[in-house]
């Protein structure tokens, strides 16, 4: 969608508020996910190496930000998700199942598709990822995950309309979750694209997981694109709220349980790329060394921008944007970051 700004919209915290809040938000939002999931909060990088394999290509066309290093001989990429970095880190820090950890990503999406309202080059997220038993890779261990963390995110809501009670003219969010996969998307809105089908349902359910992103539906399209070493395609998914303000689905969530050693071989191949076995992370990956583990990404402007009821993501980052962008908030009021 291009930029939009709702007819009357005025933000319901000032500049100064809206900093406090977005601080306090994120404190609480942290510990409601780290005592739902058992979660630790960790360090993390910006960076990896370029031939470490940790880096995602996400859809696979989305390019790194990469530089040398003067002093290691070797080029860095600027992460574009701690997907496989976590997953490497919970065997090195010898975490056992139902044991797990979460952190802040910062990334730069040089390639994103477009500059909107909910689209920006920076991203800023909580990463989390958390080790499971073989029994758990399945989709009811997937749901009541999902669950655990809608009610992370309400909670945090209802704290604070509480603290700040202007915010309690915002609809409460839905806690009931509604799931319906990809396939189901396509037989029930066959004419419809993708992002129409996901407009189409969040919009009656306003709370929804989308379940099984990244393999192709019977269509011979896939709803979306996924890398092939990081998530199972059938046991992943998008948790996505409706936004009442922007009258739009929101994506707060990228997750899901990933790959075993089987299901990277089988990704790989089918994505044509058998060539990152010999990389170090999908060696270590496809001989079984590494812990079988859940994971996902949960937008924190984005998050921001619900609970606080704001219309666009630059009122909670700082960010770089069109002139287009610029020329529309300024001509409604609105003080981009």
């Amino acid at each position: 969608m291009k930029t939009y700004i709702p007819e009357n919209y005025k933000s319901l915290l000032s500049i100064y508020d809206t900093q406090k809040a977005i601080s306090l938000l994120k404190r609480l939002f942290e510990d409601n996910l780290g005592a739902k999931l058992n979660l630790h909060r960790v360090s993390a990088p910006l960076f990896v190496g370029e031939n470490s394999g940790l880096n995602d290509n996400l859809n696979g066309y989305e390019r790194p930000v990469s530089f040398d290093i003067l002093h290691a001989a070797q080029h860095a990429e600027v992460v574009q998700s701690l997907a496989k970095w976590k997953r490497l880190a919970l065997k090195r820090y010898s975490f056992y199942p139902g044991k797990g950890i979460y952190t802040d990503m910062n990334a730069i999406r040089r390639d994103e598709d477009e500059l909107d309202n909910l689209h920006s080059v920076y991203v800023d997220q909580w990463d989390w990822e958390k080790v499971i038993l073989a029994e758990n890779r399945n989709i009811d261990y997937l749901k009541f995950t999902v669950m655990d963390i809608v009610t992370a995110i309400c909670d945090t809501q209802d704290t604070m309309q509480a603290i700040y009670p202007q915010l309690s003219v915002l609809p409460k969010l839905n806690r009931r979750v509604s799931f319906v996969t990809s396939q189901q998307l396509e037989d029930m809105y066959p004419e419809l694209s993708p992002k129409q089908r996901e407009y189409e349902f969040v919009k009656e359910y306003k709370t929804v997981f989308i379940i099984g992103i990244g393999g192709a539906l019977k269509s011979g399209k896939r709803h979306d694109g996924r890398a092939p070493d990081y998530d199972d395609w059938s046991l992943n998914g998008d948790i996505m709220f409706w936004d009442d303000l922007l009258e739009c689905p929101m994506e707060i969530s990228s997750m899901g349980i990933r790959v075993d050693p089987e299901t990277l071989e089988n990704q790989l191949r089918i994505s044509g790329c058998e060539d990152r076995r010999e990389l170090p992370y999908h060696k270590a990956l496809l001989s079984g060394e590494l812990p079988l583990t859940i994971g996902g990404g949960i937008g924190q402007s984005r998050l921001s921008m619900l609970i606080l009821g704001k219309a666009h993501i630059g009122e909670v980052q700082a960010s770089i944007w069109d002139d287009e962008t610029m020329d529309i908030c300024r001509e409604k009021g609105i003080i981009l970051l």
